[in-house]
């Protein structure tokens, strides 16, 4: 099959398209023939060498995929050979075809296309294993999305919203902001002229940030919480290491999480799978919730993809189809 492997680490044009052999599956894993591969900024870390796969995972980058099941194995029920499925993995997207833990699949939502659905397992369940499962965001509480209009964005804004939260983003244009406003965001922050702790403390505060940025942004988080707030940390785009003012945090009741998915083990992926399943599934089959796709390219132009989301210019998600 191709794929695009990694011979060294470096810009983008260390991606090498490749001809190497389709993988095998193990009892409990389906093989999938890939149609499209979500792209996340992951991926830039992993071609950069900064964030290697977990232990026993595929080398290939990509950690969400859309396709068609063509073989299943000896253990696996609830699923068939030509199913049409996305799918949640630690790597190997990024190729023609990949062997899927049954535990990590989910079907192609009703009103999605193939190709679309490549946007939907890496983002969903990032978005619900960070802000419900974890940072507990309840009906009428403000959440802070720190780059609204990005993949993880995007899907944070429709679902808060669809579980009856209010909705703060920060995003660096008034044309993200505007597409943010469009999928239901409250409080538009232009970060580039506003201060976001100024305009989210006369809101009284976030009960939950979900921050992309990391070191860069971690007193200013704390400052935004309200009361009894939870700063979920997921990116370090702004760097790894910052000062952290205890009794600051203390004076708000705050809680920091920081949570990733790739490194989670297979059967706790497994749980999240299958909360995403139960509580997104159906906003996605009936249109409440939708992938945001910016751009889909062939897997040949997978430079061209990294250099665009390094770039920031996009909103939603940008695929590479096989």
């Amino acid at each position: 099959m191709r794929a695009i492997t990694l011979p060294s680490f470096g810009d983008e044009s260390v991606l090498t398209l490749s001809d190497i052999p389709a993988p095998t599956i193990g009892a409990d894993e389906v093989l999938v023939d890939v149609a499209a591969a979500g792209i996340n900024r992951a991926d830039l870390m992993q071609r950069q060498g900064f964030y290697p796969p977990p232990k026993g995972e595929s080398e290939i980058p990509g950690l969400e995929v859309s396709g068609t099941i063509s073989a299943v194995g000896s253990a696996v029920t609830g699923w068939s050979v030509g199913d049409q499925v996305c799918a949640l993995l630690a790597g190997g997207g990024y190729a023609e075809q990949v062997a899927v833990p049954v535990g990590h699949l989910l079907p192609v939502p009703e009103g999605v296309d193939l190709i679309a659905a490549a946007a939907l397992p890496e983002v969903v369940c990032t978005v619900w294993s960070n802000i419900f499962m974890t940072a507990r965001l309840h009906p009428g509480e403000l959440l802070l999305a720190h780059g609204g209009s990005s993949g993880i964005g995007t899907m944070a804004i429709q679902l808060a919203k669809a579980f009856h939260s209010r909705v703060a983003v920060t995003a660096g244009s008034a044309a993200k902001l505007e597409r943010c406003a469009e999928l239901g965001a409250d409080i538009l922050i232009n970060y580039r002229e506003q201060d976001f702790v100024e305009v989210i403390s006369a809101e009284g505060g976030a009960d939950v940030i979900l921050d992309v940025v990391g070191a860069k942004y971690l007193s200013r988080n704390i400052a935004a919480l309200a009361m009894d707030g939870r700063l979920d940390i997921i990116g370090m785009q702004g760097g790894r290491k910052g000062e952290l003012d205890i009794s600051a945090l203390l004076a708000k009741r705050g809680t920091i999480i920081a949570l990733g998915l790739r490194g989670r083990d297979r059967a706790d992926k497994a749980r999240v799978v299958a909360g995403v399943r139960e509580h997104v599934w159906p906003l996605l089959d009936n249109g409440t919730v939708r992938p945001i796709v910016q751009e889909t390219l062939p897997l040949e132009q997978v430079a061209d993809a990294h250099r665009a989301l390094a770039e920031s210019q996009h909103i939603g998600k940008l695929l590479l189809t096989t």
